[in-house]
């Protein structure tokens, strides 16, 4: 669909509701309209486009989506339940990373940080085999660890996130830059005032 060539996304989503109005009992065309809405941040329509998506094609590959948005629309328990709702054996490996991804977020926004590191731990985030989804993957890690405070860790997983995004999908390499721009100034407040006199006096 011309929805999903759109650069834009707003774009996009207006070309899905010209769609909608021709075709509403398409299944495909339902979903395009709930991944469009998703895209644009219109988290309510999204979650009705994507359910009637759901019924009409039973594509469980629509729940990570559907959960974000319970997610950003402040119901983390709706959003686990989406997220523990489908068979996890049925799904493909692409969309039970998307599931633990979704699951991290909700777990900061709880403030268990800890716990939304714990659930990003699989195998894959230490395999060296790169995936079309390890990107994403690195930097939900990367962001878990950070909001647990373990910031050596978290500014070496925005790194593989950086050299592993290819394709520009994160802002990993902005976020890596500020860590170390946080690393600096903490160390400039941990140098001795004398220390920085003497040196300034040295250079004069």
């Amino acid at each position: 669909m011309a929805a999903g060539l759109a650069e834009d996304p707003e774009q996009g989503y207006q070309y899905t509701l010209a769609a909608r109005r021709l075709a509403a009992r398409v299944g495909v065309v339902r979903e395009a309209s709930g991944i469009a809405a998703y895209r644009t941040g219109r988290w309510t329509e999204a979650l009705s486009e994507l359910r009637a998506a759901r019924r009409m094609t039973g594509r469980d590959e629509l729940l990570p989506m559907m959960a974000d948005s319970e997610r950003a629309l402040g119901r983390p328990d709706r959003a686990l339940a989406l997220v523990h709702e489908a068979d996890v054996s049925t799904l493909d490996r692409a969309t039970q990373i998307e599931l633990r991804i979704v699951e991290s977020g909700i777990r900061r926004d709880q403030g268990l940080a800890e716990a939304a590191v714990v659930v990003l731990q699989v195998p894959e985030l230490t395999s060296g085999r790169l995936r079309p989804w390890s990107a994403r993957l690195f930097y939900a890690y990367a962001d878990a660890l950070l909001a647990a405070g373990r910031m050596d860790e978290a500014h070496d997983a925005f790194a593989r996130t950086a050299a592993a995004d290819t394709n520009g999908e994160t802002d990993a390499a902005d976020r890596l830059d500020e860590l170390d721009g946080l690393e600096f100034e903490d160390l400039e407040e941990m140098a001795d005032p004398e220390d920085l006199e003497d040196e300034d006096t040295e250079a004069q």
